[in-house]
């Protein structure tokens, strides 16, 4: 693929400790580094005092729990802010609410921005998460001295937000947008069309910086959204491409697409050919053998 995302892979940090990286926002690292969560879960503070938020407290680790306590002892937290509920983002909200006395604020419970639509969600995420104050796209949370604007962002979950720092026009992406790779999408909580509509949202708006759970923080953010839309609409041109030339199985292809790939990972893979053929399906590029995108389902060029 053309397209080359201008990744950073230096995070400087060390686990449990509080840094301080602006003015404004602080932020505390989980020890959970992996294949998905990078170098591990950054829990972002901002405001001081008696009026402070937490972002994407993290996984349920004892040590990082005791981090953030630590850290934070002698303030009030008034607010605890989820990006979305998978479980390296929200399930140590539940024993730090009860220590500070704060308020969880998210979309919603795992899958709900699907299943307002009727579509279930197998468990792959917090099932337990629920927030205390349901928020939405444009609601704005407020504390002493700062303010934040909830941007919805559904696609890598259906439940996912990006919270706004208005005072430092800076956008906390979650997992929308990440600095060291893209983002999962996995169906059918995941869902590329509205991932790619996401991805548009962004550029409309006039954040300066962001600053993702997992890595450090992306400047030059428009050019670099726009790489992730490129990199994302070269796939769809492989796939089709795979269609007209008659292969009909997502299984099919994937040997097709990923010649660089280790075998083992073309099931990942696979996943990954079948969230974005459900975009050219809903645009009506590709035809479905079935009611709904799978990765048994047959597909054929639309014309």
């Amino acid at each position: 693929m053309a397209t080359k995302i201008p990744f950073t892979y230096q995070y400087d940090f060390e686990y449990a400790t509080l840094e301080e990286i602006t003015p404004m926002i602080r932020r505390v690292t989980a020890r959970n580094p992996s294949g998905f969560t990078f170098r591990g879960t950054g829990t972002y503070i901002i405001g001081r005092g008696d009026s402070v938020a937490v972002i994407d407290p993290g996984p349920m680790i004892d040590e990082h729990i005791e981090a953030l306590k630590i850290a934070l002892a002698g303030e009030t937290v008034t607010h605890i802010l989820i990006t979305h509920t998978h479980f390296d983002h929200s399930p140590a909200a539940e024993p730090l609410k009860h220590h500070w006395g704060a308020k969880t604020y998210g979309y919603g419970p795992h899958g709900a921005g699907k299943s307002a639509e009727g579509v279930e969600v197998e468990e792959g995420g917090d099932m337990d998460f629920v927030p205390d104050v349901t928020v939405g796209h444009g609601d704005i949370i407020t504390g002493n001295g700062w303010t934040v604007e909830c941007v919805y962002t559904p696609g890598h979950t259906s439940n996912h937000l990006c919270f706004a720092l208005q005072e430092e026009k800076a956008l906390f992406t979650g997992d929308h947008v990440m600095g060291w790779s893209t983002s999962v999408i996995s169906p059918p909580d995941g869902d590329m069309t509205q991932y790619m509509q996401s991805l548009a949202l962004l550029l409309e708006r006039d954040d300066e910086v962001y600053w993702p759970t997992h890595g450090t923080c992306i400047r030059d953010v428009k050019t670099y959204v726009q790489r992730f839309i490129d990199h994302r609409l070269e796939r769809e041109a492989q796939i089709l491409a795979c269609v007209n030339e008659g292969y009909e199985r997502i299984s099919d292809m994937v040997p097709v697409m990923y010649t660089e790939t280790d075998k083992s990972l073309y099931p990942a893979a696979a996943r990954s050919v079948m969230a974005a053929m459900v975009r050219l399906v809903d645009t009506g590029q590709v035809k479905c053998s079935e009611a709904s995108v799978s990765l048994d389902a047959h597909y054929t060029p639309a014309g």
